[in-house]
């Protein structure tokens, strides 16, 4: 165990009393499975509010009065984001 991940994963398991590791196991993979779909929506949810603000952006201009430039900016880099 050369890997400090897996040095570090490895000493939270012996933690775990005996007869609960599968379960504590099962609980850590969906918890990551629920964490990277939540990420994954949230991503999209920002995508498609940042494409609102911008439509709405072209039509006034009384919405970069009330969001400061570097909120935008910080939105946009998100959207780039996979």
């Amino acid at each position: 165990m050369e890997e400090p991940a897996h040095k570090r994963a490895w000493e939270i398991l012996q933690r775990v009393p005996e007869g609960q590791k599968n379960a504590f196991l099962v609980q850590g993979i969906l918890q990551m499975e629920d964490s990277a779909y939540l990420e994954k929506r949230i991503r999209q949810i920002v995508r498609e509010e940042l494409k609102g603000l911008q439509a709405a952006q072209g039509e006034t201009d009384e919405v970069s009065g009330d969001i400061p430039p570097q909120m935008l900016d910080f939105l946009s880099s998100m959207e780039e984001m996979p």
